[in-house]
Parts: C-alpha cells; structure tokens; sequence
C-alpha cells in the first residue's frame, strides 16, 4: 500500500465523518422546526382564546349599547385566529415533511 492510497482512504474516512455530521445536523434543525411549529400552531390558540375570553368578559362586565356587536365581534377574530393557526400548522408541517425527504429520510422520532 502505497503513502497516496493511505492518504485517500485517511480522506475518505473523512468526508464519511463530515457527511455524518451533516446529516445529524439537518435532522436535528429539522426537529427543532418541528417543535417551533408547534409552538406557533399553540400561540395562535392561546390568543384566539384569549379573545374569546375578553367577548365573554365584557358580555358580563359591562353593559352599553353596541355591546353585543362588540362580543359578536371578539368572537369572530378568535374563531379566525383559530382557523389560521391551523392552516399555517397544516401548511408548515408538509413543507417540513418535504425537507424530511430531501435530508435522508425519516428521522427516528415520531412525526407530529
């Protein structure tokens, strides 16, 4: 065995490690995608209820002409938060199901 085959198996032994690396490094990222959609499929509920809470609020708080408008109002805004956040979860969810396929695969992990 010659000094430039040891050379080329040392190289290739190498870009193996880095190859590797790599890969775990996109899994990982791709992971860590995953949990901060859902985290933003989660702020998006917790604010539509938050709206939902205040049209309930003010409902029982307090007492003016064009309260029912306003609570009917809060209503609406957190039922459409509600449904925005759903389909931005759904909509981010199948592009990071897109990246998994492009990294190598499925991951480990369970899929949410």
């Amino acid at each position: 065995m010659s000094l430039a085959d040891l050379h080329r198996i040392k190289h290739d032994m190498y870009e193996t490690k880095i190859n590797k690396d790599l890969v775990l490094r996109e899994k990982l990222a791709i992971e860590r995608t995953v949990m901060a959609n859902q985290r933003t499929l989660l702020s998006f509920l917790r604010t539509s209820l938050y709206f939902s809470i205040a049209g309930l609020s003010i409902s029982e708080l307090l007492v003016f002409k064009y309260a029912t408008v306003v609570v009917v109002v809060f209503f609406i805004i957190s039922f459409l938060l509600l449904i925005a956040g759903v389909a931005t979860y759904l909509s981010q969810k199948k592009k990071i199901a897109n990246s998994r396929k492009q990294v190598g695969g499925n991951i480990d992990t369970e899929e949410t």
